[in-house]
């Protein structure tokens, strides 16, 4: 019996890079985008093929984990490994390499499906099972990135808006409800091309070693992106756009290669003008660019040309 859940995207609203030293995050559920795992049609295109053999690669790498002692949960490998060869592939809309969580999706399927003893999304929102959930997701997930957080596939897994206050201190959280008639709003911004997690990480990563950079990410970084985050939890959108302001030009300066070139001019544009401001999708150089506007309609005409997609309105 295949399990036919639905994993929907994910969007990490705040924490991005910052997570890594020990910043906030808040991460939720984006139902625009999903996947799900399902037995072929019978047509065998060239989507199902090419996911199935994708799974096979992964569900590899998760039995030499096994083998070697380092899987943190247990599969039942049996059964995964009838099903894939019987043509089990993912069907999923989310795109790849734009930040919103296409293989934590997949890691949520695969844990929900065929994990023995598995931790249930009912019975945890706090505390030591929710630590430990995500350490196994992030051991999963480390076949995509290299070195994953586990916040991605937890999201999907969950499908609710988690907040982490620390590595070892995080829960499920109320978002505040979206107004349908708000005239400001949160959307996404398509750059046109997806993002290289890894390469983008590793260069972060280099960059930390330089004093200077590790201090602006723990002190202004951290700063700045906390701050949007409370206020933003509490519907306060003067200090969120105060915050949103300053962390956006924090990003501008310090983060170029996340910033695809093309995009810097309408970055410092809504700077400047306070119509709109840009920040970071995910670990960025392509994919989705996250947008906070007051004012819709203006951010809207200023952006002519690129398609918003909202996500939430205020």
């Amino acid at each position: 019996m295949i399990n036919q859940s639905l994993y929907y995207a994910k969007i990490l609203l705040f924490g991005e890079y910052g997570i890594i030293e020990d910043s906030m995050g808040l991460s939720i559920p984006y139902h625009f985008y999903k996947g799900t795992l399902l037995k072929p049609s019978g047509n065998n295109t060239e989507i199902e093929t090419t996911s199935n053999k994708s799974l096979l690669d992964f569900v590899a790498y998760l039995k030499a984990k096994e083998a070697d002692g380092s899987l943190l949960c247990k599969l039942d490998f049996n059964r995964l490994q009838n099903d894939l060869e019987n043509g089990l592939y993912f069907d999923s809309s989310i795109p790849q390499g734009f930040g919103v969580g296409s293989s934590g999706a997949l890691v949520a399927a695969i844990y929900d499906g065929y994990a023995i003893n598995k931790i249930s999304a009912d019975d945890v929102n706090h505390g030591d099972e929710l630590v430990k959930l995500k350490a196994i997701l992030s051991n999963m997930e480390n076949y995509f990135h290299g070195t994953s957080s586990g916040l991605d596939p937890l999201i999907c897994y969950l499908n609710l808006p988690v907040l982490i206050k620390s590595k070892s201190d995080m829960g499920t959280v109320m978002m505040p409800g979206s107004k349908a008639d708000g005239e400001g709003a949160i959307f996404l911004m398509n750059s046109g091309s997806p993002g290289k997690t890894q390469g983008m990480v590793s260069i972060f990563l280099n960059k930390l070693k330089e004093e200077g950079f590790r201090n602006l990410v723990r002190t202004r970084l951290k700063k700045y992106n906390d701050e949007c985050i409370k206020a933003f939890l509490k519907g306060d959108t003067k200090p969120l756009f105060e915050n949103l302001k300053e962390l956006s030009s924090l990003f501008l300066e310090n983060f170029k290669p996340m910033i695809p070139e093309k995009f810097e001019e309408l970055w410092r544009k809504g700077i400047e003008t306070n119509a709109y401001y840009l920040k970071l999708c995910g670990s960025g150089g392509g994919g989705f660019i996250l947008g906070f506007t007051q004012n819709l309609d203006e951010a809207e005409k200023m952006l002519k040309g690129h398609q918003l997609q909202v996500i939430h309105k205020f």
